[in-house]
């Protein structure tokens, strides 16, 4: 019945817009569009969001209202579902969502199938992250080559969570000797206990984490940058002198795995539409967010917020997850068995 609405409601979009000229600020005008976050208040991906609602707006054709809802729940699949099935596919419902909600159909055991994260729109991506694997200064591990040879205890959270996932990846793809102690109710848990000489280091810190987090770290040259691992380089971590993790990954087949696995962080923080919604309205979107994300005002509010801004499009959004729901069910299968104990 929701999904009948949607399509009606779609229609009856298309029929505004050509009723129009297709003057797009004749449909906008006047009207609010939902920005509908998987997470909780005051997390990462709700900051994210506000920061974009404040300035998205002003670059649509009749400047609507944009107000943020949040919808947490099923590790994101519900606030995808809300968006994909049950509200309007009218240009007035906007989803943003975490990455481990596109992978998750893909690499957990037990999916929830509610949400299809292949049948969407995406708009863009407001950041491409990078993970880090380091070690902190008064540890005897300097190198992933040192890692290689020695063994490595490395702080972790739990399944699931990268610090987990990409520390298992590394350890099966390059043979790096890492003893993982899970359990660790967060980041800021693990960094005590590297202070506290309990742990060597991490590995799957989100890059921008470890600098808002650990920014003296970062400053005083305390870590040791074993690998950086993303799809392209980062250029900050370079200048660090953080070799990235393909040098070290030598089999065809598993580095197939790892880039799978380590893709979502080319869409770290994805903003999407349901699939039904007027090609015109989700063109209109799309060309808003990209004009938010190369606003100088939304720059100068992100950097006073402490949100990292590294954007893709949404074509190229697009593009990455066609090509991960394309994988080989046996590097799928591989995948899976990389990343759990």
């Amino acid at each position: 019945m929701a999904s009948m609405a949607a399509k009606l409601s779609a229609v009856l979009a298309v029929a505004a817009l050509s009723a129009t000229g297709a003057h797009a600020a004749d449909y906008y005008a006047g009207k609010t569009i939902d920005l509908v976050v998987s997470n909780a208040p005051g997390g990462g991906f709700d900051i994210y969001a506000r920061t974009i609602a404040r300035h998205m707006h002003r670059h649509i054709p009749g400047n609507p209202t944009m107000i943020v809802k949040n919808m947490p729940g099923a590790g994101g699949a519900r606030a995808g579902y809300h968006i994909s099935t049950v509200a309007p596919a009218d240009g007035l419902s906007i989803g943003a969502i975490m990455p481990g909600t596109v992978m998750a159909p893909l690499l957990d055991d037990k999916p929830d199938t509610s949400f299809d994260p292949s049948k969407v729109l995406y708009l863009g991506t407001a950041n491409s992250g990078t993970y880090v694997c380091v070690t902190f200064s008064h540890s005897k591990i300097k190198t992933l080559d040192d890692a290689l040879s020695q063994k490595t205890v490395m702080g972790g959270i739990a399944a699931g969570n990268s610090t987990n996932d990409i520390a298992y990846l590394v350890k099966r793809t390059t043979g790096a000797q890492f003893n993982l102690i899970s359990g660790y109710k967060g980041t800021s848990e693990v960094t005590l206990a590297i202070e506290r000489r309990e742990l060597d280091g991490t590995c799957g810190w989100n890059w921008s984490s470890a600098k808002s987090q650990k920014p003296d770290w970062v400053r005083d040259n305390k870590l040791n940058y074993l690998a950086q691992i993303s799809l392209q380089p980062n250029a900050e971590l370079t200048q660090l002198g953080a070799p990235e993790i393909w040098r070290y990954i030598k089999d065809a087949d598993d580095r197939k795995v790892a880039e799978l696995v380590v893709s979502q962080q080319s869409f770290e923080r994805p903003y999407l539409v349901a699939q039904g919604t007027p090609a015109e309205l989700a063109g209109i979107l799309r060309n808003a967010f990209d004009a938010t994300m190369r606003d100088p005002q939304f720059a100068a509010d992100a950097q006073k917020t402490g949100v990292d801004i590294s954007a893709l499009p949404g074509a190229r959004v697009q593009t990455l997850v066609q090509q991960l729901y394309a994988t080989p069910k046996d590097i799928i299968e591989r995948a899976k068995q990389a990343i759990r104990p």
